[in-house]
């Protein structure tokens, strides 16, 4: 009797053990587990969110930011000077949304970005692929290239982190991008997003000239933007005249605002 009483409470004193531990969120379930997310298909319901805005307006108003990685306080700061604003119809986040690739991470950033009052989509940068992190990313924000329309503009959102990677898929994907070169939709132009741009080390540059011949017989092609060099720029990689534009990252406390219409476009480098 007595060995089954000190089992008894030896299992009573686990259980009320990993209760507490339980309760206080100091069990850490695998860094790369998806339980925790409320949302999962994050890009495809906000997209459906975008192309039903009202786009009666000609003239198109978006953010573009990106590399928010671990500058938690900075993204708050950002949302809240993007909230303010009445003049923004989606944001685009050009990728790196985490350092590590790590569950917790992207549900930190997806908590902040969470709060904005329009809708956003991310692309994949390289860090986000670090571990499992992609396997994470395509669970919660969905495929790794994918579109959507506004305002008569088709915009094509691409992985190009071919390095992360390994070279042993199809990164760029061509493929995927030939898919809209016959562009059967009634839009005007296109405009390219992606994390890490042409020329750089993540870039399959091997692959470059098809990449570019492919975007470059797109449906009116306006520009590209990207993300990863950390800093604002603008590139003609190709001297084709199609400019790459690129965003600094969020601890710079700056993001980029493209007005587009049908006949042009411009932007504004804003400060918060």
């Amino acid at each position: 009797m007595k060995t089954i009483n000190y089992h008894l409470r030896r299992g009573l004193v686990c259980c009320t053990i990993l209760l507490l531990l339980s309760s206080c969120e100091l069990f850490e379930y695998h860094p790369y587990d998806t339980q925790n997310f409320s949302a999962t298909d994050v890009n495809a319901t906000n997209i459906a969110e975008i192309e039903l805005q009202n786009n009666h307006s000609d003239t198109l108003h978006f953010v573009f930011t990106g590399d928010t990685q671990r500058y938690y306080d900075e993204t708050e700061e950002f949302v809240d000077n993007v909230n303010k604003r009445d003049d923004i119809d989606f944001v685009i986040h050009g990728g790196d949304i985490t350092d590590f690739g790590l569950s917790k991470e992207y549900k930190w950033m997806y908590d902040i970005l969470n709060k904005l009052d329009v809708p956003f989509v991310t692309v994949i940068g390289n860090h986000d692929v670090l571990g499992h992190g992609k396997d994470v990313y395509l669970e919660v924000f969905g495929d790794y290239n994918f579109s959507f329309i506004s305002h008569r503009t088709r915009f094509i959102c691409l992985n190009t982190n071919a390095l992360e990677f390994d070279y042993a898929t199809a990164v760029p994907d061509f493929d995927y991008m030939s898919g809209f070169l016959n562009d059967s939709a009634d839009v005007d132009q296109t405009i390219v997003v992606m994390h890490a741009p042409p020329n750089s080390t993540e870039f399959n540059n091997n692959a470059s000239p098809m990449f570019n011949y492919i975007i470059e017989r797109y449906k009116n092609v306006r520009f590209c933007i990207h993300g990863h060099n950390h800093k604002f720029e603008i590139n003609d990689f190709f001297d084709n005249g199609i400019l790459y534009y690129g965003c600094e990252d969020i601890s710079r406390r700056s993001y980029l605002v493209f007005t587009v219409t049908p006949d042009s476009y411009s932007y504004t480098l804003e400060q918060f």
